[in-house]
């Protein structure tokens, strides 16, 4: 092996039980690009469904010599759910020319590999693809749902010492894939940069409220009750932004966007479990008038008198643009100089 061989930091990526959609979400990376990003960081992409000519057998040869270090891996990611079934065969999932489940072989390349990633929610946790009855017993590669184990089980550490990297999302945001990437690549990534789920911290030490476009609705409980509605999502519409860990709309999709811009309420999709909440998506569940899903670190007693002074000191402006599809009423420019 040559040494510009061992400078780079190769990446290896494979798609499980899911719907591409963290792979469609990396190809929207920008400023800059996906391949210029991956190429400044030293990183070299070995392989990916979406983006590598190599197919077939010369692709199962790739992994054959990866798995027998001839090819070292920095670092494998996994997309999607691993589908266990049916009784724990893997058979539901078979990778294509090579006789062999797919959770066989992500099994076996985890082992060579110094950091491990499972990207987006499938895969860190089972996701939409664990739902209802899970009939193809999905989990994630080291959660099923919030349960520690999962395809790798709960002692798994990679190369590095560190246990799965759960890139959490559905899908995932371009540049929380990247930023971890770019972080593994220059090194001294710890375990204290991940949070109680494996997620890294560089994104999930945020919550999606921070930066809503909303908030100013949000403070005086200036509420929608119609998607159409410019006004707050938490109190009637099931928004979760106050308790979902991401930075969505600090750092907004493509530069622009977030569901909260595009007037969809948070439903937390970072999460363990996100797709089954026991009520309708665009719901918010109540006990007595009170919303079940309290922000993060608010008590409830604290909550309800902050909400009743808040509506009770509501501004005219946000209660009448709180339930309009647009702003009817412009915010004040102030008094004009009398002497103009």
């Amino acid at each position: 092996m040559s040494a510009a061989d061992r400078k780079r930091f190769n990446l290896l990526w494979l798609q499980s039980g899911g719907c591409g959609g963290c792979s469609l979400s990396l190809l929207c990376a920008e400023s800059p690009n996906l391949l210029a990003t991956l190429e400044g960081a030293g990183i070299e992409m070995i392989w990916h469904p979406m983006l590598s000519e190599a197919s077939g057998s010369e692709m199962i040869d790739l992994l054959n010599r990866t798995m027998a270090g001839e090819i070292p891996l920095d670092a494998l990611c996994i997309e999607g759910a691993i589908k266990r079934g049916p009784k724990g065969s893997g058979r539901f999932h078979m990778l294509s020319g090579s006789g062999r489940p797919m959770m066989h072989w992500v099994r076996d390349l985890a082992q060579v590999a110094r950091y491990t990633l499972a990207i987006g929610t499938g895969a860190s946790f089972g996701g939409i693809t664990s739902g209802g009855d899970n009939p193809t017993d999905a989990c994630g590669l080291q959660y099923s749902e919030n349960r520690r184990g999962g395809l790798l089980g709960g002692k798994y550490l990679s190369g590095e010492g560190v246990p799965v990297i759960n890139v959490a999302g559905c899908p995932t945001h371009p540049n929380w894939v990247l930023d971890t990437l770019m972080h593994l690549a220059a090194g001294g990534f710890r375990r204290e940069d991940l949070d109680d789920w494996q997620r890294p911290r560089s994104y999930c030490d945020h919550l999606v409220h921070h930066g809503c476009p909303r908030n100013e609705f949000y403070e005086y409980k200036a509420s929608a009750q119609q998607s159409s509605q410019g006004g707050c999502m938490m109190e009637h519409m099931g928004c979760l932004g106050t308790q979902a860990h991401a930075d969505c709309n600090i750092r907004p999709w493509n530069g622009s966007g977030s569901c909260l811009k595009g007037g969809y309420a948070c439903i937390n999709c970072t999460r363990p479990g996100f797709q089954e909440p026991g009520h309708r998506f665009l719901e918010t569940p109540k006990i007595a008038g009170i919303p079940i899903g309290l922000p993060t670190d608010m008590p409830k007693a604290w909550f309800v008198a902050l909400a009743s002074l808040s509506k009770a000191a509501t501004p005219k402006r946000l209660r009448s643009n709180a339930h309009a599809d647009h702003i009817v009423v412009p915010p004040s420019c102030g008094k004009r100089d009398p002497d103009e």
